[in-house]
């Protein structure tokens, strides 16, 4: 009896040690997507509301915990696949008001983006290029919109991280936002800086 309940014991060791390490996967191709989706609203000022959150996952049905290891692992590997097919929610309070914050800024960010004023970073945010770029009696307003979009940006990506259980995740989302911003983003002529922090154009 003792064996068989050492042997239990194991297998559920086994089973939850492998469920932590399959969840924990970046899902790369849903985050560009949940960015595409983000941008599109910012940039776009257009009605397309940004995506439901998608319905709750079911919970897996539990086995009996004498089940052999090879069932177990069995069943572990179609989770691996749904969790990296799964899409991320962005449709919490938080999520929806910084991206609300964000489009009403980007009318006014737009003219600055396309006179090289402002540029696109390799971080996910955005940085004054070229003050000169903008008439003097705006700088002020530009230095403004600037700090108020980064605290935006920095916001949106934790909250994303946050709103699907994976604080550890924020750094992953924030480069797939900021190569999206310049590849879904930015138009032709604005500036967007390279891996090694130099300024391109688009």
């Amino acid at each position: 009896m003792l064996r068989i309940m050492r042997l239990n014991v194991a297998l559920a060791s086994l089973a939850f040690a492998a469920c932590v390490t399959i969840n924990v996967y970046f899902p790369a191709a849903a985050a560009e997507q949940a960015a595409d989706q983000i941008i599109d609203k910012v940039t776009s000022g257009a009605d397309a509301a940004v995506a439901p959150a998608p319905p709750p996952r079911t919970a897996i049905d539990r086995a009996p915990i004498l089940m052999l290891a090879g069932a177990v692992l069995e069943r572990l590997v179609p989770a691996a696949h749904a969790q990296q097919s799964a899409d991320l929610d962005i449709s919490s309070p938080e999520i929806r008001a910084i991206t609300a914050s964000m489009q009403a800024r980007f009318a006014q960010l737009e003219k600055f983006f396309s006179s090289g004023a402002v540029g696109l970073t390799a971080n996910g945010l955005i940085e004054i290029r070229d003050p000169n770029a903008a008439a003097l009696a705006e700088r002020a307003l530009v230095k403004g919109l600037v700090a108020e979009d980064n605290r935006d940006r920095n916001a949106l990506y934790a909250a994303i991280a946050r709103a699907n259980g994976h604080p550890e995740w924020e750094s992953d989302i924030r480069g797939t936002f900021a190569r999206r911003w310049v590849e879904r983003g930015a138009q032709p002529g604005w500036y967007y800086q390279d891996g090694s922090g130099n300024w391109r154009q688009k």
